[in-house]
């Protein structure tokens, strides 16, 4: 079987892995190196709290590969021990109650802490103003680069190509061949698995499919020094339970975002200098942190078709085309078991069964779900 994946992201990237061991891969990139819109902008955090009940499950099966991959696939560790604090403002009691209940029902060591604890865990939170939070003790960091740079490499060590500066321009269907054109050249293919990203609606067209609904969105970062005195390194990831604000240590400096969700056109996209300083206000407002500078800001895509899981399933009306798309703010963490549950379909016809046995279903992640929001088939 010879497959085509387009996109060279985590989810291409991972995908293609997969497939090597039994399918003859070439990934084709639009850009001149892989990963450069989202993959490369993630803010790399490994939870089991983050996302509907189908995307926690995908993220508890990855988990073991990230904390123990395959022998020699990577030469460094994937994840750091960094515990989650979700934390609350006397005015978000409510808010806190519905969280914990709600992550206990997947994760049990999730437990509550009171302000007390909160401000012993990360010193320069606002004694006056945080009244709880709730800890989740085996999150971690991940090595997105150390990650991404994997998934390359082994697809390539088990006979696949990259192609980079190979956007695709064409997808047409004879028979049970897909030709793909791309800048690169022309090739065939048993199989298409559409892993582009923000892109993922602009390469279905091409073949002909009705799109997803994909809407990507501007997810804004930056990073500023933390004051002079004992450094940033101890301290957990801290996230606003209703997400409107998260920090966390990043070396010598603080990482920060707004958790803004600005809808955008498929882009290489810029920051806008309001969403930082909205994320300097909501940063200070619960900390005693007075951030003068930033020491670097940008932005990143995040992609959701409309019910915020990821499409993961062959299209139903176009023969040998696969959707890997919608993974926005859970592509990393989710990817050892994402790409596995895509290679399993397209080599098999089934998901892994471990996988199904966690309740994750090729309905449950299918592209037929979302057919009452998908538009008028795009004639190519």
């Amino acid at each position: 079987m010879r497959v085509a994946v387009i996109g060279g992201g985590i989810a291409g990237g991972g995908v293609a892995y997969e497939l090597g061991m039994g399918a003859e891969v070439t990934l084709f990139e639009q850009e001149t190196t892989c990963g450069y819109h989202s993959t490369g902008r993630s803010a790399a955090l490994f939870t089991e709290c983050y996302g509907d009940p189908v995307v926690r499950r995908f993220a508890m099966t990855s988990r073991a590969f990230l904390e123990q991959p395959p022998e020699g696939f990577s030469d460094q560790p994937l994840v750091r021990a960094r515990p989650v604090m979700f934390i609350a403002t006397h005015d978000q009691g409510a808010a806190l109650e519905r969280s914990l209940a709600d992550y206990r029902e997947m994760v049990p060591t999730v437990r509550a802490a009171a302000a007390g604890e909160a401000l012993d865990l990360c010193p320069v939170l606002d004694a006056e103003v945080i009244a709880g939070g709730i800890i989740e003790p085996h999150a971690a960091d991940l090595d997105v680069h150390a990650l991404h740079t994997a998934f390359l490499r082994g697809t390539r060590q088990r006979g696949g190509r990259i192609l980079t500066s190979a956007g695709v321009t064409g997808l047409t269907r004879a028979g049970n061949r897909w030709t793909v054109i791309t800048a690169a050249g022309t090739d065939h293919f048993d199989v298409v698995v559409n892993a582009a990203g923000a892109w993922c609606d602009r390469v279905g067209a091409l073949a002909g499919a009705r799109p997803l609904g994909l809407v990507p969105k501007r997810r804004t970062a930056f990073t500023f020094t933390p004051p002079i005195g004992p450094g940033p390194h101890p301290w957990p990831m801290v996230i606003d339970v209703d997400e409107q604000f998260y920090f966390r240590p990043e070396g010598v400096h603080v990482l920060a975002s707004p958790c803004d969700e600005t809808p955008v056109e498929p882009q290489d996209i810029r920051h806008d200098e309001i969403d930082v300083a909205r994320g300097i206000e909501r940063v200070e407002s619960v900390t005693t942190l007075q951030i003068r500078s930033v020491v670097r800001a940008w932005a990143g895509l995040r992609s959701f078709v409309p019910d915020h899981r990821p499409a993961n399933g062959w299209d139903p009306e176009l023969p040998g085309f696969y959707w890997l798309a919608g993974q926005g703010g859970f592509g990393i963490k989710t990817s050892p078991a994402m790409s596995r549950f895509a290679a399993a379909m397209i080599l098999h016809g089934a998901p892994p069964t471990d996988l199904e046995a966690r309740g994750i279903t090729a309905a449950s992640v299918g592209v037929e779900r979302l057919s009452g929001s998908r538009e008028l088939r795009v004639e190519s």
